[in-house]
């Protein structure tokens, strides 16, 4: 599979204070503030770019990170993330392999519905490892993404 590291999730309980952290002490340059509503998860977010390297804060509202941030408590990271310049292809691969990807809320995602409330076309796969998880997204998309968050 055809993959590039590009960033890592952190969960906040204050979004607003986790950029505040990471652009005066950091030097960080962070981006609008976004938002992630679906199936039951709500979560307020924004990238704080290092150089290259990239970091999601993420604050949750509602849902399955919201439980998540309750029991284990600020600064986890639960997530790593990857691009592929084809979710298709990775896809097929990981079904060719076994394993089922899952949406946001672990359920079974079918091929035809890799669209994120972003616009960007998304994978996760199974937890194997407590509450870490792995996601993969499309390169384009994902890069678009990013150069409009900080527009």
């Amino acid at each position: 599979m055809d993959l590039k590291f590009s960033h890592v999730d952190v969960l906040v309980n204050n979004l607003e204070e986790a950029c505040d952290y990471y652009a005066q002490i950091l030097k960080a340059r962070i981006s609008k503030t976004l938002v992630w509503e679906r199936g039951g998860l709500h979560v307020r977010y924004a990238i704080a770019l290092i150089g290259q390297e990239r970091f999601m804060l993420v604050q949750p509202l509602a849902g399955n990170l919201k439980a998540l941030l309750d029991s284990s408590g600020e600064g986890m990271i639960y997530r790593h993330c990857y691009s592929t310049p084809d979710i298709e292809t990775a896809y097929d691969e990981l079904m060719a392999a076994g394993v089922q990807p899952e949406d946001e809320n672990g359920k079974p995602l079918a091929r035809a519905n890799l669209q994120s409330p972003s616009g960007a076309r998304i994978i996760w796969l199974p937890k194997r490892f407590g509450h870490f998880s792995i996601e993969i997204l499309e390169a384009k998309a994902l890069e678009e993404f990013v150069e409009a968050a900080f527009a």
